[in-house]
């Protein structure tokens, strides 16, 4: 199990720096780029599911990057309604081809995180490796636009959730041949009580035939 520190780092974005942690794991080639939720309702990096991908993923020896979209934090700019923050989310990426030696892609989000990932997926030259949704955004942001999905998705859902719908979320992916939708019963949007069992599922789709 991997402890890495993270570094705050500063990445050149479309709109001036963003605010970014970094961490080094032990496997060559393979990092994870995590989304936060909507800034609007006060998500950041340093959100609690956030941080839980984070360590999913820094704990398997894996490179992680979490960073704040645009207007967050220290990152320039202003919210973009999640347009302008999925090209926050492929500089980031092309970021860490370019300075970071990786060849292989791990992507994740949390909420309107979920949907930027998603979004940035779409834009990539290749599917990542791993894509993670954690109760994805997929009424407020035009997730219809992004489908069919060019590949595999795994897909974490509070059942009891009030902010994401679940019945949207379980529709929005009924179609979708390479998705897994993991139902966690008694669990809300945030994941309260839950962080634990969400790691352990979130680990289980990474670690699998990795």
């Amino acid at each position: 199990m991997s402890r890495a520190s993270e570094e705050s780092i500063v990445i050149e974005g479309p709109c001036g720096p963003l605010e970014a942690l970094l961490t080094r794991g032990d496997v060559p080639g393979l990092l994870a780029v995590i989304c936060h939720p909507n800034p609007v309702q006060g998500g950041t990096m340093h959100n609690k599911v956030v941080h839980t991908l984070m360590r999913t993923a820094r704990d398997l020896g894996v490179s992680t990057l979490r960073f704040n979209f645009r207007g967050v934090g220290a990152s320039a700019g202003q919210h973009d309604y999640g347009i302008g923050e999925v090209d926050d989310c492929l500089a980031v990426i092309d970021w860490v081809l370019q300075h970071e030696g990786v060849s292989r892609l791990w992507l994740m989000g949390f909420s309107f995180g979920g949907f930027v990932a998603a979004a940035a997926a779409t834009r990539l030259a290749q599917w990542p490796e791993r894509l993670v949704l954690v109760a994805p955004s997929v009424e407020k942001q035009d997730f219809a636009a992004l489908k069919p999905l060019a590949g595999p998705v795994s897909v974490m859902m509070g059942e009891d959730d009030d902010v994401v719908a679940p019945e949207a979320v379980y529709a929005a992916f009924a179609d979708e041949r390479g998705a897994e939708v993991v139902r966690f019963a008694g669990t809300g949007h945030f994941f309260h009580g839950k962080l634990v069992p969400l790691k352990a599922e979130v680990e289980r789709v990474l670690t699998d035939q990795a």
